[in-house]
């Protein structure tokens, strides 16, 4: 209860979802050797976190920002900008982390103060220019960031896939590869529960409060504008931090993998169908989404094999792998009609009226 600071899942089905997911994350690299199930593991710790972050604005304030990209781009563009400039060193590592994440959380304290005093419509078509404007300069500043290309980068030897530590652990070899996975996990784990934390604090009631109601937060003494602001900018150092985390495991950071619009949407996809305000519920999208991602069409293509064979009409084509982002769209559309707060949320409702009989 301490570790989940006061806020537990309140459903036994979100309960046994939630430590299924997170055991299945920290045994990855033992239950799943091969390198696509650890990459889609990592990618899985990172979208967590950064979607917590987004939670934080979107589920706590209402706070609706296309900004957020922008903060996980600088903090991979710090990450690989440093490898590649001063070479595989852990002194480079640190000297990312300490440009990126102060230039995430200036940028973010500016982008609050000036902005977040107008209706919230305003305030995301400016997120939305920054972060537009942000991305034109990352490719255009061939000379930093390497323009279109990105940059490619070596890790320190201790986190190269060729460094052994284990040739055989339960049939496993424990390497680089493996200890960059567990940092990761780690890592990301640590800000999951840092944000359940601020969620949970009187500072995260404050925000509910402004969600609620921002007239009445404000005439009942809360300077609202300051608590956006610093939400804000704690959103931006988590994102950040989350993509820094993405460079190091990508050993590249380009615009594609960090600043594209296409990742702000997968985060608002991902905030929805785990349930707004939760934090949990980013865990659950995280997990969900980018499974579907990546496994939806490999299962469309046994089950369209199968219709075949059984001679079934229409199926086959209908369940063509080509036809995957239609079913993931209408999965969507469906967790949004049956569950609209969220699974999470839905667990949660359904836990509540459970009891209360």
């Amino acid at each position: 209860m301490m570790l989940l600071s006061g806020d537990p899942p309140r459903s036994r089905l979100l309960s046994v979802l939630l430590i299924a997911i997170v055991l299945g994350l920290a045994l990855a690299p033992l239950l799943f050797p091969g390198a696509k199930a650890l990459n889609v593991a990592t990618k899985i710790c990172i979208f967590a976190a950064l979607v917590a972050s987004y939670d934080l604005l979107l589920g706590y304030t209402g706070t609706v920002s296309f900004a957020h990209t922008m903060f996980y781009g600088i903090g991979s563009y710090a990450i690989a900008i440093a490898l590649y400039s001063l070479g595989p060193s852990w002194s480079a590592i640190a000297i990312g982390l300490v440009i990126g994440l102060p230039l995430a959380a200036l940028l973010a304290l500016a982008i609050g103060l000036f902005s977040l005093r107008v209706e919230a419509i305003f305030f995301a078509m400016i997120t939305l220019a920054v972060a537009s404007a942000f991305l034109v300069l990352a490719s255009q500043l061939s000379w930093l960031t390497g323009g279109e290309d990105g940059r490619s980068f070596q890790l320190p030897e201790l986190l190269r896939p060729g460094t052994v530590f284990v040739k055989n652990f339960f049939g496993v070899p424990l390497n680089g590869r493996t200890l960059t996975y567990y940092i990761i996990f780690i890592g990301c784990a640590a800000m999951i529960l840092g944000l359940l934390r601020v969620v949970n604090s009187p500072f995260g009631r404050v925000l509910q409060a402004v969600r609620e109601n921002r007239f009445r937060a404000e005439a009942l003494g809360y300077r609202t504008v300051f608590h956006l602001t610093y939400a804000n900018v704690l959103a931006a150092l988590v994102a950040a931090s989350a993509g820094a985390l993405n460079a190091m495991a990508l050993r590249y950071a380009g615009p594609d993998t960090s600043l594209s619009f296409a990742i702000m949407l997968d985060i608002l996809l991902m905030v929805v169908i785990g349930g707004m305000g939760t934090i949990y519920g980013a865990i659950i999208g995280a997990a969900i989404f980018i499974l579907a991602q990546n496994y939806l069409q490999a299962l469309m293509g046994l089950a369209s094999n199968a219709a075949a064979e059984a001679g079934l009409p229409l199926l086959p084509g209908l369940l063509h792998p080509d036809r995957w982002l239609l079913w993931l769209g209408l999965l969507f559309i469906a967790s949004v009609y049956f569950f609209p707060t969220g699974i999470v949320g839905r667990l949660r409702q359904t836990a509540h009226h459970a009891t209360t009989r």
